[in-house]
């Protein structure tokens, strides 16, 4: 894909009759279409657009040269020396291509210009993030930023660890702006003018597209399907998961029962349990580290004191129709990591001994690397049954700098956000060659292109050194990061449920249940390295919160249809799984204000609840339609209007389209028969010996 830095560009990828129209008058490019509530005008006398190099910043404010045909404008400068720098509309209908770019000039550094904004525009989109910047600021206590990216600056470079990003927003205004590329730019939404916004993006040109539309979901399936489509991954992805951070090989269970089980301890734990409590369980993936070597990452292959007969195991849990899913990173250690360098596979300019352990990034740019990569590392753990792999670390200490040099010839500035999506492909690539169709990726990094090859997880929600317990704001942060993510052509989607913390909350992890069951992907853990029978603080053993578990993950498992059908959606129109209620009802005010209450498609409005200690809950619902309280279906509430319901901890708010064919079955019900299971502790050695007879 050609690379775009920021301007005015749009290509209408949807059908019409409508055609927009561009003028340049004092500095400013006029852009015109029907579907714009006022002309957008790039640049102005004040802030024309321009163009810096490392000696100095050029404004293109002199009266350029205008050539126009049919469907295009173009603008020329003649700078010194001979120099030209040219800004180029191609219109398309309702859309437009920009591209700015200069001739004469070898050191460009970035280029920039600035939009109009009305004042009550409303923005979105461009990261899954809150806020930019340290992680640690997206659970600050006391945050009041949620999707509208008014008043915020944004960087356009991946950050760990909540690392979803791609250059496109939408306005309230009906427009949209992606930028082409991988070069790293920046935003700022009004914070710095009141009535602009600001953009610049690195490199030597810049291209984007300018889409208009009457709606905004027509701006987010359009740029969903050009930068995918998404992929459509096997259906048993949207079951129920599980997983633990680390799996210790114990010589007893949690209540002291001798391990006889031939495979980890942990794991099986976590099964003979699960089903004991009649939890149902698709996937299972264990986390790093699971391999030979210090950091438990060498020459993929596995540690047989940690994972004991694994290629067993994976087929043990196959048999009760249970994927296992494997950690991996773009790094590699031992004696791979020296074969790589030797080679000449790793990427240049990494600082490869962290730690006092040496790791080396694969060069995802060299196409002898990745083949290495591939058949030697993934390859190898395919045949051996795994389904899938959860792709960490691609934002994290791998270079960018403008000196070193990518195999392709990129600088690693340049190549810094396509890192994630080249490592995400050469995964792609290899399992998709064994696997057919049936496996799945779950990176955390992502940027244009990525969805093509995986769903994602939210990073290390809640994770910092000085809050080693959950705390609300982690869930308030999942809840915004699902519906950005949505918005920037990520549909498929999942959090670590309860936050990736050292100290579960009780009732963080109990609301957070309530909202994995309406992601794309509902993945539970690390939970402390343990389950809620064996929790670190009181109650050790938590009947409710384990019967809450049961609860969601039955409903999940019974929504797998509808969310494969939601996948296929996405996949063919660009629509979304999870819908902000702005993408959907776009002319109710309400639907923008309202972030926690979102759609899971078309039929099913939930509204997620973070704050500690409620037990009622307000939330809007939208106007044309009739809604149906799955909680208490003779409760059918005309829309338009914000209602409050009670909201006790087991409990999220949960409403029915009217007219839909969706049914929940009976909630209450389910909730205490799933309460009655969970108050008989299960006899764990009685368990084993039904699982793994002695001989």
């Amino acid at each position: 894909m050609r690379r775009i830095i920021p301007f005015l560009s749009a290509i209408v990828l949807f059908s019409g009759n409508l055609f927009g129209n561009v003028e340049y008058k004092n500095c400013s490019f006029i852009v015109t279409s029907p579907n714009l509530k006022q002309p957008l005008f790039i640049g102005s006398e004040k802030f024309p657009v321009f163009v810096e190099t490392k000696q100095e910043k050029v404004y293109l404010k002199d009266t350029p040269k205008i050539t126009k045909s049919e469907n295009s404008l173009t603008a020329v400068w003649t700078l010194d020396k001979g120099k030209t720098a040219t800004i180029n509309f191609t219109e398309n209908k309702n859309s437009f291509r920009i591209n700015l770019k200069a001739s004469g000039i070898n050191d460009i550094y970035q280029w920039g210009f600035s939009i109009s904004a009305a004042g009550d525009e409303y923005f979105t989109g461009l990261m899954e993030r809150v806020v930019d910047g340290n992680q640690v600021l997206l659970w600050e206590p006391g945050i009041t930023e949620a999707m509208n990216l008014r008043g915020q600056t944004i960087t356009m470079l991946v950050k760990p660890t909540v690392s979803l990003y791609c250059p496109f927003y939408i306005s309230s205004r009906n427009y949209s702006l992606f930028v082409e590329g991988t070069w790293p730019g920046t935003y700022d939404f009004c914070k710095s003018e009141p009535n602009l916004v600001q953009i610049t993006f690195e490199g030597p040109d810049v291209s984007m597209i300018l889409n208009t539309a009457a709606c905004p979901a027509e701006l987010v399936k359009a740029h969903s399907l050009y930068v995918g489509p998404t992929i459509l991954p096997p259906k048993w992805i949207f079951g129920p998961w599980r997983w633990r951070d680390n799996h210790t090989n114990r010589e007893t269970y949690y209540d002291g029962t001798k391990v006889t089980a031939p495979y980890n301890s942990e794991v099986v734990e976590d099964i003979l349990m699960m089903k004991a409590f009649d939890i149902p369980l698709s996937v299972y993936w264990v986390d790093r580290p699971w391999a030979i070597g210090p950091d438990g990452y060498s020459d993929f292959e596995w540690d047989p004191n940690r994972i004991p007969n694994a290629t067993k195991m994976i087929k043990w849990l196959k048999g009760k129709d249970i994927r296992f899913v494997l950690w991996i990173a773009p790094w590699i250690m031992g004696d791979m990591a020296k074969e790589a360098v030797e080679k000449g596979y790793d990427l240049k300019g990494q600082e490869m001994a962290r730690d006092n352990l040496f790791r080396v990034h694969i060069d995802f740019t060299n196409p002898a690397a990745v083949k290495w990569w591939q058949e030697k590392g993934i390859a190898k753990v395919l045949k051996q049954g795994v389904k899938g792999f959860k792709l960490d670390r691609a934002e994290e200490f791998a270079p960018s700098d403008n000196v070193n040099k990518a195999f392709n010839g990129k600088f690693l500035r340049e190549y810094r956000n396509q890192y994630p999506v080249l490592y995400a492909k050469a995964t792609y690539d290899i399992s998709k060659k064994i696997c057919g169709d049936d496996f799945v990726l779950m990176p955390r990094a992502g940027y244009t292109n990525s969805s093509r090859y995986a769903a994602f997880w939210g990073g290390d929600i809640g994770n910092d050194s000085k809050n080693k317990k959950a705390v609300p704001e982690a869930l308030r942060t999942a809840i915004i990061a699902l519906q950005k993510s949505a918005i920037i052509g990520f549909p498929i989607w999942g959090s670590d449920t309860g936050g990736y913390t050292k100290l579960s909350d009780h009732e963080v992890t109990a609301r957070w249940l309530g909202f994995s069951c309406f992601c794309p992907i509902m993945e539970v853990g690390p939970m402390e390295d343990k389950g809620l029978w064996d929790l670190i603080e009181e109650p050790h053993y938590d009947t409710q919160l384990i019967a809450i578990w049961r609860l969601y993950s039955k409903i999940h498992e019974k929504l797998a249809d509808y969310s494969y059908g939601l996948a296929k959606e996405a996949r063919k129109t660009g629509m979304p799984m999870a819908r902000p209620l702005f993408l959907v009802y776009p002319r109710q005010q309400q639907a923008w204000n309202d972030w926690q209450t979102y759609m899971y498609g078309p039929d099913i409005l939930v509204s997620a609840i973070w704050k500690k200690g409620k037990t009622q809950h307000t939330l809007y619902l939208p106007a044309g339609e009739k809604w149906v309280d799955a909680w208490d279906k003779k409760k059918i509430y005309t829309g338009g209007q914000n209602i409050t319901v009670d909201a006790p901890l087991y409990k999220i708010p949960i409403f029915i389209r009217q007219g839909s064919k969706r049914d929940m079955g009976d909630l209450n019900a389910l909730y205490e028969e799933s309460m009655k299971i969970a108050a008989k502790k299960p006899d764990l050695e009685k368990l084993q010996k039904l699982e793994f007879p002695q001989k």
